[in-house]
């Protein structure tokens, strides 16, 4: 069994899989992350290796002290992946870029990809048919935007996207008028983080054919809901693409 971490910028995702199966997941804070570990551990025994993809501010050496009860793997720029790297700084492309493309070149063979990852940040990632890393986009994901407009001004309040359907703001119908400041503020931040994904889709789809478009992160299954395209969401894929990188790396060492 394998234990995949994704040490993201505000939470920590990890999964359990055997093989190909996802057998249980979990979401927490980064300061519970030994606890949760422990826990993990204890539940699920035959677990032989922790592999970790991280980009958030968190020691290595929090992770070395599981090393007696199992194996440690970072993915790094230095690990062996699927494609080829066409960045122009190829050293500075996130782990978390690099492990997304590395689960759809795996998962999705011989067809052009765009990965999107919509989390604190939204990022957007091509790799083509033959297995090319071009790169992509970055932009402030909807936390982001929310918390930017009182951060920035001095009368617009601090909402979230929990509160957003309290608006009354209908996911078949959504308006685009919003008749308060609570209103204009969430249309402006969902509407707008919409219509940046759509466009940025029908500007890969007019150049390339035989596309797939996976969306991932935590505002996946909130944004599937709200785009038009046809996608496949999956709000695990960059675990799951952390266990197949995984063993693409066992096959390949």
């Amino acid at each position: 069994m394998i234990l995949a971490v994704d040490v993201g910028n505000t939470r920590i995702k990890v999964a359990v899989f055997e093989g190909d199966n996802l057998m249980d997941c979990f979401v927490f804070e980064k300061e519970l992350l030994e606890k949760k570990i422990s826990f993990i551990l204890k539940k699920f025994k035959n677990i032989t290796d922790l592999v970790i993809s991280s980009v958030g501010n968190l020691e290595k050496e929090v992770f070395y002290s599981f090393k007696d009860q199992l194996k440690i793997h970072f993915i790094t720029n230095e690990t062996k992946l699927p494609f080829e790297n066409c960045y122009a700084t190829p050293k500075t492309l996130g782990i978390d870029r690099m492990v997304l493309a590395s689960g759809a070149v795996l998962l999705y063979p011989n067809q052009n990809r765009l990965v999107i990852d919509a989390g604190t940040c939204i990022t957007y990632d091509f790799i083509t048919s033959t297995n090319q890393y071009l790169g992509g986009a970055i932009a402030p994901g909807i936390r982001l935007r929310y918390e930017s407009l009182p951060h920035y001004t001095a009368n617009l309040p601090l909402l979230t996207l929990d509160d957003y359907e309290a608006q009354g703001i209908r996911n078949e119908n959504p308006s685009f008028i919003g008749n308060s400041t609570h209103q204009s503020i969430h249309i402006g931040v969902v509407n707008g983080v919409v219509h940046e994904i759509e466009g940025f889709m029908e500007q890969y789809q007019k150049q390339y054919q035989n596309f797939t478009i996976i969306l991932t992160g935590g505002d996946a299954d909130f944004l599937a809901k709200r785009l038009k395209n046809t996608i496949f969401a999956n709000s695990n894929f960059l675990l799951e693409s952390l266990n197949q990188t995984f063993q693409y790396k066992i096959k390949n060492d």
